[in-house]
């Protein structure tokens, strides 16, 4: 599809410097722009890249004064972050507008559909599934019996989710992940038999869930995602963890089972948190750390594993850096009263 520079202007309320008539069909970094594509200025260290890219259109922050002239066509905004997030969010909706029923398609009779939905070849609905209206569901995904999905949610291809799970509005869903298989359990008192994973997976409104994550549904009750919970890629939470709004949880972290997390939270790369434990609102923890215990304290922020208080943890690398050095030192002294006991003796 192709825009115009007023068309876009008029979209973004900016202000229009050079060509308005000039048309793009496609975005592009600054320093990698050709005829026919839009990109945007937002940070000075690229001011340069101005004077020099091809790209037809560049949306720009009103406060930047240029020094020479440009070739391109300029869209003057208060934001230009933003107005390029809302440009990207706009190209999104029209790539990603699909409607439609594919005829390899699978639906169960007992299937409830809204309208204006979506499903993908080879896509799978069981039997008394609710669907609702504005769903895309790419092809090959699955879902399970009894399960619902809510108005506007768009699974990606090849998601799995098992019976009885409920997923919630304006949620999206990425390639490769699964919802609700079985819990990690085995009861070794009983000849490590599997111990029954009967619960199911509940995923609140505005939920982000990235590529080949793993959601186990709970051995009684629920495994909660709660509203605007964001995942990476590669995460795992466990049965019966439950998680706490707007938490953020990047890639490969690992929650064990039964865990609760706070709201607002922040997890960085890889970290991993033991079962059974509970962590207060606002915690934020650093990338490959690993918590042994429940945080009570809000708004903390910590690492290392066993992890603990950020700023004591970066004193006490400092000496575990020196800890050679700290060593040699207490062998010298040490090597210096022994001999000044044999020499008193």
């Amino acid at each position: 599809m192709q825009f115009t520079a007023s068309q876009i202007a008029e979209l973004l309320k900016g202000e229009i410097e050079g060509n308005a008539d000039v048309t793009v069909n496609k975005l592009a970094r600054i320093e990698e722009g050709v005829p026919g594509s839009i990109s945007f200025l937002a940070n000075p260290l690229y001011l340069q890249h101005i004077y020099t890219t091809a790209a037809s259109i560049v949306i720009i922050s009103k406060e930047f004064t240029l020094t020479a002239p440009v070739s391109c066509t300029l869209i003057r905004v208060q934001s230009a972050d933003i107005a390029f997030q809302q440009l990207l969010e706009m190209y999104n909706q029209v790539k990603l507008n699909k409607t439609g029923i594919s005829k390899q398609a699978c639906i169960e009779d007992s299937a409830t559909l809204g309208t204006n939905v979506y499903v993908g070849a080879l896509a799978f609905i069981g039997e008394n599934v609710t669907i609702g209206n504005n769903v895309k569901i790419y092809p090959q995904v699955y879902i399970g019996d009894n399960s619902v999905i809510g108005d506007n949610t768009t699974i990606f291809a090849g998601v799995n989710v098992y019976s009885e799970t409920v997923i919630g509005k304006n949620c999206i869903i990425h390639s490769g992940t699964t919802i609700g298989s079985d819990g990690f359990r085995f009861n070794p008192e009983n000849d490590n038999k599997k111990v029954p994973q009967i619960g199911n997976v509940i995923i609140e409104d505005d939920v982000e869930i990235g590529a080949n994550c793993a959601i186990d549904r709970a051995t009684l009750g629920s495994t909660i995602l709660r509203k605007g919970v964001k995942f990476d890629n590669l995460i795992h939470i466990a049965h019966n963890v439950d998680i706490g709004e707007n938490t953020y949880i990047a890639a490969c972290g690992c929650i064990a089972g039964s865990t609760k997390i706070g709201k607002n939270c922040m997890f960085s790369g890889q970290v991993g948190i033991v079962g059974h434990l509970q962590l207060a609102d606002n915690t934020i923890v650093t990338a490959q750390s690993g918590i042994s215990k429940s945080i009570t304290k809000a708004g903390g922020v910590y690492m290392g594993s066993p992890a603990f208080d950020a700023n004591k943890y970066r004193k006490a690398y400092i000496h575990f850096r020196n800890l050679d050095s700290i060593a040699e030192q207490v062998n010298k002294h040490e090597k210096i009263n022994k001999e000044r006991e044999t020499s008193s003796n």
